[in-house]
């Protein structure tokens, strides 16, 4: 009678159960680290992309076609481009070391600075207006030979900070960019898919910054806006009358 063959150690059993587990994870995780290493290749040329724009920028220094208008309170029509820069910043995520975010910073200057006279009881609502629109301003009183508050004194510098996000939601693979001050004294942000995170984007982006063009704005839909589904029309069933 032969000898059977001796059966595998417990040890090697949970070795080849392993190895087997370890490959199959491996090969349904391997399209997701290629699609997060794609966002992230995408915004580290956007960062470079940009960063030289804007270096481009800074010595041309346009005039910006947009009017930048703070309610009733003041207007700052056709600003120049004067300086900016780009950062980013990383974190870890599924064992990779990937851009969380890249953010463009840059800033517009009026022609000249500008004073509003205003009623001393409506000045704190102008404070807030021009802090929310991150505006510099120094603010003064103006009294009567009696020395009664008669007014307000707003010195206002005609510098508008801007910004420009790149925000990348890894899991739901998608980038937010949100511009800030970049056509008027508000926030808006899209969602692109990643492969529309390319040069022909970014250049209509500096196009949309310059108010040259807004196209830009047509490249994705609205952050947080998804398409909603078509409802078809339910048929009422008719009562059955006895």
């Amino acid at each position: 009678m032969s000898d059977k063959a001796n059966p595998p150690s417990l040890l090697e059993a949970l070795r080849a159960k392993s190895e087997v587990l370890r490959e199959r994870d491996s090969a349904s995780r391997k399209p997701v680290e290629e699609a997060l290493q794609d966002i992230d290749r995408r915004l580290w040329k956007a960062f470079r992309w940009l960063d030289e724009a804007l270096g481009h920028l800074q010595i041309i220094q346009p005039t910006v076609a947009h009017q930048f208008q703070l309610g009733n309170i003041l207007t700052i029509p056709k600003p120049r481009f004067d300086r900016g820069f780009v950062s980013f910043r990383k974190r870890g995520l599924a064992g990779l070391e990937l851009l969380e975010h890249v953010e463009m910073f840059y800033r517009l200057v009026g022609a000249e600075p500008i004073v509003l006279r205003v009623n001393p009881g409506g000045a704190t609502a102008i404070e807030e207006r021009l802090r929310a629109a991150t505006m510099q301003f120094q603010y003064q009183t103006e009294q009567d030979e009696k020395r009664v508050v008669r007014y307000g004194l707003f010195h206002v510098q005609p510098l508008i900070s801007a910004s420009v996000r790149l925000q990348p939601d890894y899991h739901r693979q998608v980038v937010d960019v949100t511009l800030r001050n970049v056509d008027r004294f508000e926030s808006v942000s899209l969602e692109f898919t990643p492969d529309k995170i390319n040069e022909p984007v970014f250049e209509n982006l500096v196009e949309f910054m310059l108010g040259e063009a807004n196209t830009f704005l047509h490249c994705a839909p609205l952050a947080g806006i998804r398409p909603q589904r078509e409802l078809k029309p339910v048929k009422e069933k008719a009562r059955q009358r006895a």
